[in-house]
Protein backbone atom coordinates (compact mmCIF):
# COMPACT_ATOMS: atom_id res chain seq x y z
CA UNK A 1 0.00 0.00 0.00
CA UNK A 2 1.39 3.31 -1.06
CA UNK A 3 0.87 6.39 0.61
CA UNK A 4 -0.43 8.60 -1.61
CA UNK A 5 -2.24 8.50 -5.31
CA UNK A 6 -0.56 7.91 -8.17
CA UNK A 7 -0.53 11.46 -9.58
CA UNK A 8 0.99 12.54 -6.34
CA UNK A 9 4.81 13.70 -6.11
CA UNK A 10 5.45 12.06 -3.05
CA UNK A 11 3.47 8.48 -4.13
CA UNK A 12 6.91 6.73 -3.62
CA UNK A 13 7.53 8.35 -0.15
CA UNK A 14 8.30 4.92 2.55
CA UNK A 15 6.33 5.21 5.41
CA UNK A 16 7.40 3.02 8.39
CA UNK A 17 5.62 2.03 11.42
CA UNK A 18 7.56 2.50 14.85
CA UNK A 19 5.52 0.69 16.92
CA UNK A 20 6.40 0.71 20.33
CA UNK A 21 9.98 1.42 21.08
CA UNK A 22 11.65 1.22 24.44
CA UNK A 23 8.47 3.19 26.01
CA UNK A 24 7.52 1.11 29.05
CA UNK A 25 3.82 -1.16 28.74
CA UNK A 26 2.28 1.24 31.54
CA UNK A 27 2.61 4.36 28.77
CA UNK A 28 0.15 2.67 26.45
CA UNK A 29 -2.70 0.08 26.07
CA UNK A 30 -1.33 -0.89 22.54
CA UNK A 31 2.78 -1.26 24.36
CA UNK A 32 1.91 -4.35 25.96
CA UNK A 33 4.69 -7.04 26.83
CA UNK A 34 2.76 -9.67 24.63
CA UNK A 35 4.46 -9.75 21.83
CA UNK A 36 1.34 -10.72 19.57
CA UNK A 37 -0.58 -8.03 20.98
CA UNK A 38 1.94 -5.48 19.51
CA UNK A 39 1.71 -7.30 15.98
CA UNK A 40 -2.02 -7.08 15.82
CA UNK A 41 -1.58 -3.49 16.34
CA UNK A 42 1.33 -3.23 13.73
CA UNK A 43 -1.16 -5.15 11.13
CA UNK A 44 -3.46 -2.56 11.49
CA UNK A 45 -0.84 0.40 11.10
CA UNK A 46 -0.15 -1.79 7.80
CA UNK A 47 -3.52 -1.66 6.95
CA UNK A 48 -3.46 2.14 7.24
CA UNK A 49 -0.96 2.49 4.52
CA UNK A 50 2.47 1.79 6.55
CA UNK A 51 5.32 -0.24 4.41
CA UNK A 52 7.53 -1.27 6.65
CA UNK A 53 7.35 -1.77 10.72
CA UNK A 54 10.64 -1.05 13.29
CA UNK A 55 9.63 -2.63 16.46
CA UNK A 56 11.80 -3.45 19.63
CA UNK A 57 11.61 -6.84 20.89
CA UNK A 58 10.70 -7.52 24.72
CA UNK A 59 11.75 -9.55 27.66
CA UNK A 60 8.92 -10.77 29.62
CA UNK A 61 9.21 -8.07 32.08
CA UNK A 62 8.44 -5.61 28.98
CA UNK A 63 12.07 -4.19 28.63
CA UNK A 64 14.33 -3.73 25.33
CA UNK A 65 15.88 -7.06 25.02
CA UNK A 66 18.55 -8.60 22.02
CA UNK A 67 18.28 -11.87 23.62
CA UNK A 68 17.49 -14.49 20.45
CA UNK A 69 14.04 -15.98 21.77
CA UNK A 70 13.13 -12.77 22.45
CA UNK A 71 14.18 -11.58 18.77
CA UNK A 72 12.58 -14.97 17.22
CA UNK A 73 9.13 -14.34 19.01
CA UNK A 74 8.16 -10.81 18.52
CA UNK A 75 9.89 -10.89 14.81
CA UNK A 76 8.17 -14.38 14.22
CA UNK A 77 4.62 -12.68 15.63
CA UNK A 78 4.58 -9.35 13.70
CA UNK A 79 5.60 -11.00 10.72
CA UNK A 80 2.55 -13.43 11.04
CA UNK A 81 0.45 -11.17 11.19
CA UNK A 82 2.01 -9.27 8.16
CA UNK A 83 3.52 -11.60 5.78
CA UNK A 84 5.45 -10.40 3.17
CA UNK A 85 5.96 -6.52 4.78
CA UNK A 86 9.56 -5.46 5.89
CA UNK A 87 9.88 -6.48 9.48
CA UNK A 88 12.93 -3.81 11.49
CA UNK A 89 14.05 -4.25 15.15
CA UNK A 90 16.51 -2.29 17.24
CA UNK A 91 19.94 -2.99 18.31
CA UNK A 92 19.96 -0.26 21.19
CA UNK A 93 22.91 -0.56 23.90
CA UNK A 94 20.32 0.03 26.53
CA UNK A 95 19.34 -3.16 25.76
CA UNK A 96 22.70 -5.02 25.88
CA UNK A 97 25.17 -2.23 27.23
CA UNK A 98 29.07 -4.78 26.54
CA UNK A 99 29.77 -4.60 23.00
CA UNK A 100 30.83 -7.98 22.83
CA UNK A 101 27.78 -9.59 25.02
CA UNK A 102 25.41 -7.46 22.31
CA UNK A 103 27.55 -9.01 19.68
CA UNK A 104 27.47 -12.64 20.98
CA UNK A 105 23.42 -12.46 21.29
CA UNK A 106 23.29 -10.89 17.77
CA UNK A 107 25.17 -13.75 16.32
CA UNK A 108 22.22 -16.11 18.53
CA UNK A 109 19.74 -14.50 16.32
CA UNK A 110 17.88 -17.43 14.63
CA UNK A 111 15.01 -15.26 13.38
CA UNK A 112 16.19 -12.85 11.56
CA UNK A 113 14.80 -9.72 10.76
CA UNK A 114 15.08 -8.01 7.34
CA UNK A 115 16.79 -4.93 8.87
CA UNK A 116 18.06 -3.24 12.38
CA UNK A 117 18.72 -0.11 13.25
CA UNK A 118 22.38 0.49 14.65
CA UNK A 119 23.23 4.18 16.58
CA UNK A 120 26.58 5.10 15.76
CA UNK A 121 26.82 7.21 18.46
CA UNK A 122 26.74 4.30 20.34
CA UNK A 123 30.32 1.92 21.20
CA UNK A 124 30.67 -0.73 18.93
CA UNK A 125 28.69 0.57 16.04
CA UNK A 126 30.93 -0.91 13.33
CA UNK A 127 31.11 -4.39 14.62
CA UNK A 128 27.28 -4.77 15.25
CA UNK A 129 26.62 -3.48 11.32
CA UNK A 130 29.33 -5.63 10.17
CA UNK A 131 27.91 -8.53 12.54
CA UNK A 132 24.64 -7.34 10.53
CA UNK A 133 25.43 -7.65 7.35
CA UNK A 134 27.75 -11.07 7.40
CA UNK A 135 24.47 -12.76 8.49
CA UNK A 136 22.24 -11.18 5.94
CA UNK A 137 20.30 -8.31 7.82
CA UNK A 138 20.35 -4.94 6.37
CA UNK A 139 21.00 -1.73 8.14
CA UNK A 140 19.98 1.00 9.05
CA UNK A 141 22.49 3.84 9.96
CA UNK A 142 20.61 5.90 13.42
CA UNK A 143 22.86 9.52 13.53
CA UNK A 144 21.30 11.64 16.04
CA UNK A 145 24.11 13.73 16.01
CA UNK A 146 27.53 15.30 14.98
CA UNK A 147 29.29 12.85 16.98
CA UNK A 148 27.20 9.92 15.51
CA UNK A 149 27.92 11.26 12.16
CA UNK A 150 31.52 11.45 12.27
CA UNK A 151 31.63 7.64 13.52
CA UNK A 152 29.38 6.98 10.60
CA UNK A 153 31.50 9.27 7.85
CA UNK A 154 34.84 6.88 8.96
CA UNK A 155 33.21 3.86 9.22
CA UNK A 156 34.03 0.64 6.58
CA UNK A 157 30.14 0.12 6.03
CA UNK A 158 28.85 3.03 5.58
CA UNK A 159 28.00 3.07 2.05
CA UNK A 160 26.18 -0.75 2.85
CA UNK A 161 23.51 0.47 4.80
CA UNK A 162 20.49 0.01 3.86
CA UNK A 163 19.45 3.64 4.81
CA UNK A 164 20.45 6.61 6.91
CA UNK A 165 18.03 7.48 10.19
CA UNK A 166 17.75 10.81 10.83
CA UNK A 167 16.17 11.86 14.31
CA UNK A 168 16.06 15.42 15.84
CA UNK A 169 15.32 15.43 19.02
CA UNK A 170 12.43 17.34 20.53
CA UNK A 171 14.04 20.43 20.47
CA UNK A 172 11.53 24.19 19.38
CA UNK A 173 9.94 23.71 15.96
CA UNK A 174 11.91 27.04 14.61
CA UNK A 175 15.14 24.84 14.71
CA UNK A 176 14.13 21.66 13.13
CA UNK A 177 14.95 22.63 9.53
CA UNK A 178 18.37 24.14 9.86
CA UNK A 179 19.05 21.15 11.77
CA UNK A 180 17.55 18.64 9.40
CA UNK A 181 18.92 20.26 6.35
CA UNK A 182 22.16 20.47 7.68
CA UNK A 183 22.71 16.29 8.38
CA UNK A 184 20.97 16.20 5.22
CA UNK A 185 23.57 17.68 3.79
CA UNK A 186 26.33 16.03 5.62
CA UNK A 187 25.42 13.05 4.63
CA UNK A 188 24.68 13.43 0.95
CA UNK A 189 27.77 14.70 0.92
CA UNK A 190 29.34 11.25 1.78
CA UNK A 191 26.98 9.14 0.39
CA UNK A 192 24.63 10.72 -2.22
CA UNK A 193 22.56 7.84 -3.36
CA UNK A 194 22.08 6.13 -0.23
CA UNK A 195 18.13 6.85 1.23
CA UNK A 196 17.62 9.09 4.16
CA UNK A 197 14.36 8.54 6.67
CA UNK A 198 13.34 11.62 8.83
CA UNK A 199 11.80 11.37 11.58
CA UNK A 200 11.94 13.40 15.22
CA UNK A 201 10.32 12.50 18.36
CA UNK A 202 7.81 13.97 21.20
CA UNK A 203 6.77 17.34 20.07
CA UNK A 204 9.02 17.45 17.65
CA UNK A 205 7.02 14.51 15.62
CA UNK A 206 4.49 15.70 13.26
CA UNK A 207 6.73 18.98 12.45
CA UNK A 208 9.78 16.90 11.39
CA UNK A 209 7.13 14.36 9.99
CA UNK A 210 5.61 17.54 8.00
CA UNK A 211 9.55 18.33 6.92
CA UNK A 212 9.99 15.09 5.62
CA UNK A 213 6.57 15.46 3.34
CA UNK A 214 8.01 18.63 2.22
CA UNK A 215 11.45 16.99 1.16
CA UNK A 216 10.25 13.94 -0.32
CA UNK A 217 11.92 11.65 2.44
CA UNK A 218 10.56 8.46 3.75
CA UNK A 219 9.50 9.05 6.97
CA UNK A 220 8.27 7.28 10.18
CA UNK A 221 5.66 7.58 12.53
CA UNK A 222 4.09 5.18 15.54
CA UNK A 223 3.92 4.95 19.56
CA UNK A 224 7.96 5.15 19.58
CA UNK A 225 8.14 8.36 18.50
CA UNK A 226 4.86 10.06 19.71
CA UNK A 227 1.43 9.30 22.04
CA UNK A 228 0.00 11.89 20.41
CA UNK A 229 -1.85 12.86 17.34
CA UNK A 230 -1.49 16.19 15.53
CA UNK A 231 -3.94 17.65 16.91
CA UNK A 232 -2.73 16.91 20.65
CA UNK A 233 -5.36 14.24 21.63
CA UNK A 234 -3.70 10.81 22.34
CA UNK A 235 -3.50 8.55 19.94
CA UNK A 236 -5.64 5.19 20.22
CA UNK A 237 -2.81 3.38 18.59
CA UNK A 238 -0.60 3.55 15.84
CA UNK A 239 -2.74 2.85 12.80
CA UNK A 240 -4.89 6.27 13.96
CA UNK A 241 -1.25 7.60 13.93
CA UNK A 242 -0.74 5.95 10.77
CA UNK A 243 -4.34 7.18 9.25
CA UNK A 244 -2.98 10.82 10.24
CA UNK A 245 0.30 10.65 8.81
CA UNK A 246 -1.51 9.48 5.37
CA UNK A 247 -4.25 12.36 5.27
CA UNK A 248 -1.04 14.82 5.74
CA UNK A 249 0.62 13.37 3.06
CA UNK A 250 -1.95 13.58 1.00
CA UNK A 251 -3.00 17.25 1.71
CA UNK A 252 0.32 18.28 0.65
Amino acid sequence: MTVASDSDPHRRMLLQACVNGAREPVEHPWLSADASVVADDAARAVAAGAQEVHVHPKDAAGRDSLAADDVARWVWAVRSAIPGVPVGVTTGAWAEPDVERRLAVIEAWTELPDHASVNWHEAGADEVAALLLKRGVAVEAGLWDAAGFEVWKRSPVRGECLRVLIELPDEPTELLREHAEGMIAHVELEEPDLPILLHGEEGSTWPVFDLAVELGRATRIGLEDTLLLPDGAPAPGNAALVRAAVARVRGV
